[in-house]
């Protein structure tokens, strides 16, 4: 019913700056928090920021004052600028999508995922 699109990931030297890009489409009636998740090897998934549909955000305490999460409403798109990397963002990052589903009246809401995108800081 509804795909999540990631794109962006890739291979930086620390201090590198990358940004990643998610897009939803499908049966969308509106999308409330959308975010970005990560998951490193032999390490649980964790929050890394997110985003209310009124633009309200929140981030973990890692990544405060390097990343900047944003969001473009009309195109259903989150964004994620990773700024002065460092080799512990290594992970792969999913994006997440709280979906009320519909067309033209909302007929539930669910939890949607991306496939992850690799993003490896390394010299």
């Amino acid at each position: 019913q509804v795909q999540l699109v990631e794109s962006g990931g890739g291979l930086v030297q620390p201090g590198g700056s990358l940004r990643l890009s998610c897009a939803a489409s499908g049966r969308i009636f509106s999308i409330n928090g959308m975010g970005w998740y990560r998951q490193a090897p032999g390490k649980e998934r964790e929050l890394v920021a997110r985003v209310t549909s009124g633009g309200n955000t929140n981030y973990a305490d890692s990544v405060k004052g390097r990343f900047t999460i944003s969001r473009d409403n009309a195109k259903n798109t989150v964004y994620l600028q990773m700024n002065s990397l460092k080799p512990e963002d290594t992970a792969v990052y999913y994006c997440n999508a709280h979906v009320i589903i519909g067309t033209i009246i909302p007929n539930g809401e669910n939890d949607y995922w991306g496939q992850g995108t690799q993003v490896t800081v390394s010299s």
